[in-house]
């Protein structure tokens, strides 16, 4: 008896990249044809509420090749959001997930699936260079690893995107997860399994402009490590001896100065400002860390979904029958949410 064949769906999240799709529909085809010969592979686009022609591309594209497949979110959820809607919606033995900017090479998927047939469950495609990124953001971002890897619960390799395969296994845990403030490549470090590495050599972007200007990456650092690490809750105790000690210092500059050089000083003055400067800063410092995680904590009891699907091209995804997903496809369009979490229990009918 003959083992049915692997199938393998490429996700890839799409956001105004009207310029670069055509070039992007023409390598994944090529790439597509090069599977072949190991497996099954589709691809399917999610368009995380792009504004220009991004949809019309992709519809196009999917009505001319049925092995392309499109998700149209009813608005802007986000990165994060849209692969993990990949996640949640899409079937496959394995998934694999890349920007539709050509920055990864979609001939890298190759080596991927490779690794995975050899037994890893995880396989993880690491830029070894990156060309026209500036020193920057190159510097920041190895900053940023570093750090992350210190204080948070999970192990994410320097130079780690979100370009990986993640066999169904995988996929099934990740799933598990159910908190909407994601930082995906953090949870797949956070989860373990056998994985191993691919190395390649990031390109510049072939058209378009970034979709992760300076204030984005700040934004997911943060929810980096605000998912990842209670240690910004911890440095209370390090911020308050960094704050104290030139206050400490202050004090005993002005006991010398009263005592061997008789210098009189308003009564109750350095007191009252030492106290306030030391304690308002501490305070608003802290409050503001505090205000981060409370605010999280308020979003997940919301329980909103990660994301909302309009519409869908081409053949429409079958999800897992454990996702968490409700639709209601008309002819030519669907609705879905998802919540990241496990489904709720089936009511059972009164006997």
């Amino acid at each position: 008896m003959t083992n049915p064949r692997r199938t393998v769906a490429v996700i890839v999240p799409v956001f105004n990249e009207e310029a670069v799709l055509p070039a992007f529909f023409g390598r994944m085809a090529g790439v597509l044809d090069r599977l072949a010969p190991l497996c099954d592979g589709t691809v399917y686009l999610v368009d995380d509420g792009s504004r220009d022609a991004s949809w019309r591309l992709i519809t196009a594209q999917a009505a001319a090749d049925h092995r392309f497949r499109g998700i149209r979110f009813s608005r802007n959820f986000g990165h994060q959001a849209a692969i993990s809607a990949g996640y949640g919606m899409v079937p496959g033995d394995a998934l694999v997930t890349i920007d539709s900017d050509l920055q990864d090479p979609p001939e890298v998927i190759i080596d991927l699936v490779k690794s995975w047939q050899e037994g890893n469950k995880v396989v993880l495609a690491i830029r070894r260079k990156r060309e026209g990124e500036t020193w920057f953001k190159l510097w920041t971002a190895r900053l940023f690893y570093l750090l992350l890897n210190r204080i948070a619960e999970s192990d994410a390799p320097e130079g780690v995107g979100d370009f990986r395969l993640l066999d169904r296994q995988a996929v099934e845990a990740l799933r598990q997860f159910p908190e909407s403030h994601r930082y995906v490549r953090g949870l797949v470090g956070w989860m373990g399994f056998r994985r191993s590495i691919v190395e390649y050599d990031r390109e510049a972007r072939v058209a378009g402009e970034t979709k992760y200007p300076f204030f984005k990456m700040v934004r997911l650092a943060t929810d980096a490590i605000v998912s990842l690490s209670s240690f910004p809750l911890r440095i209370a105790y390090a911020l308050a001896v960094v704050l104290m000690s030139p206050f400490l210092i202050y004090l005993v500059y002005t006991f010398i100065l009263h005592v061997f050089y008789h210098k009189e000083l308003v009564q109750g003055w350095t007191s009252i400002i030492l106290a306030t400067i030391l304690f308002g800063s501490f305070n608003l410092l802290m409050l503001g860390i505090l205000g981060e995680y409370i605010g999280r904590i308020y979003s997940e009891v919301k329980r909103r979904p990660i994301f909302l699907v309009e519409e869908v091209a081409g053949e429409a995804p079958a999800p897992p029958p454990t996702a968490t997903i409700t639709s209601t496809p008309p002819a030519s369009a669907a609705t879905a949410s998802g919540t990241g979490g496990p489904p709720p229990p089936t009511p059972t009918p009164p006997a």
